[in-house]
């Protein structure tokens, strides 16, 4: 076989046989094929799509160019996987919570990249904390603690961290395949029995209509029952950020609030129904209600457990910036509309972002949004709180909000968190 009759058959719409997939990507994995030959395939893909058969087996290959972990545990295990937002600090109350109701929880997760933040950014702002563990580190904390926050190894899915760094600099990244496959094979990869996808709709979500969502959302479930995971996707809303802090510290002292059976409602039914459908799928003995875990301090502590398994101190505050800056209404009325994209991009402005992958990100930076969407508002009053400590940062991130805000005479309709739930 040869790379260029491959990307001339995608290109001209035919369909790729098993061995030429396999091939490919594996070639491109051992740096046989260069990168402007996989590029063109990317291209090609993202024109001409792949068939359900071509998706399985494209994803399988990116399985198969590293390692798959046997997590080998006597509890069920489940994950939860989002498609990104803005405040969407979910996954921290989500994985103890989970882990206090019987299943274990191997959450292997990311950095944020532009205005969408990364779970691992938000836990490094936690004094201490470690994101690297080893595979057998990961094992034990989760046969002891029953859930795990951490990167994800080199070993799992090479195949995908080379593509992913093509379709970003080739503008391939919106398409639903390639979206698919690489969310996938690292999930599966990491040995999950069963996982619960959270794919964001709106403003501040990588898809925007809800229509291609939900093609993500079957896609991806597809893939997951092909390949042996129980596999559930939830829709959600997410034009408006989710619960009030966006920004790395801030989200973590949101979640321990939360944990600690406070937390915004809009948060807080989020993540119930994920840990529902995650719980549904694994099935743990005796699992019970989570949001009695949550009342009762069940998930508090599995947290705790959790982030001193990897070197954090709970009891240390998290860091704090040196300056706020307050956005205020410029006429009474009621908020109607809080873009979460404008939210997403100060923030990413102020320092809580990153524009490359290699950029530091500001543990402190972000934006607090005091009066959220349907609440009522006088002349003056504060709206949105920027925190940072480069203060040079500030006008690019007010920039960024010109019109982000709406206020109305009438509150708006009550917002729909969740749009649908898709199962296999």
């Amino acid at each position: 076989m040869d790379a260029v009759s491959i990307i001339r058959a995608k290109r001209d719409g035919h369909r790729l046989s098993d061995e030429q997939i396999r091939w490919f990507l594996n070639s491109y994995t051992k740096g046989d094929v260069a990168d402007e030959q996989a590029s063109a395939l990317l291209m090609a893909v993202f024109f001409r799509g792949l068939d359900t058969d071509e998706l399985a087996t494209w994803t399988a290959a990116m399985i198969a160019s590293g390692e798959r972990l046997d997590l080998g545990l006597d509890r069920p295990t489940v994950d939860k996987h989002s498609t990104g937002g803005v405040g969407d600090k979910v996954s921290l109350v989500l994985c103890p919570l989970v882990a206090a109701c019987g299943a274990a929880v191997p959450q292997l997760s990311g950095r944020g990249l532009g205005h969408t933040g990364g779970t691992l950014d938000k836990m490094e702002s936690i004094r201490g904390w470690r994101a690297a563990l080893t595979n057998e580190e990961v094992r034990a904390q989760l046969r002891t603690v029953g859930a795990v926050i951490c990167a994800a190894g080199s070993g799992l899915a090479p195949a995908d961290r080379k593509l992913y760094a093509l379709r970003d600099v080739t503008g391939t990244v919106e398409s639903i395949p390639l979206i698919a496959s690489s969310i996938m094979s690292k999930k599966i990869a990491e040995g999950t029995e069963s996982l619960v996808l959270d794919v964001k709709v709106g403003s501040g979500a990588f898809m925007k209509e809800e229509g291609d969502a939900r093609r993500l959302a079957e896609t991806m479930v597809s893939l997951g029952t092909v390949h042996g995971v129980r596999t559930t996707a939830v829709l959600s809303d997410m034009s408006t950020p989710l619960g009030r802090a966006c920004g790395n510290a801030l989200e973590v002292s949101e979640a321990v609030a939360t944990l600690g059976g406070g937390g915004p409602r809009d948060l807080v039914e989020v993540t119930l129904v994920l840990a529902r459908e995650m719980l549904a799928l694994a099935q743990p003995a005796d699992a019970g209600d989570p949001a009695a875990a949550l009342a009762d301090g069940r998930a508090h502590s599995a947290w705790d457990a959790m982030v001193s398994a990897q070197g954090g101190d709970v009891t240390a505050a998290v860091p704090e910036a040196h300056r706020r800056h307050v956005l205020t209404a410029d006429h009474g009325g009621y908020v109607t509309a809080l873009d979460a994209y404008a939210v997403g991009v100060a923030a990413w402005r102020l320092g809580a972002g990153r524009s490359r992958k290699e950029d530091p990100v500001s543990a402190t930076a972000g934006v607090v949004c005091l009066s959220p969407v349907g609440e009522a508002v006088t002349e003056g009053e504060p709206v949105l709180e920027l925190h940072v400590d480069d203060p040079s940062r500030l006008t690019a991130a007010l920039g960024a909000l010109n019109g982000a805000i709406t206020i109305g005479p009438e509150p708006p309709p009550p917002r729909r968190l969740i749009l649908d739930v898709i199962r296999a």
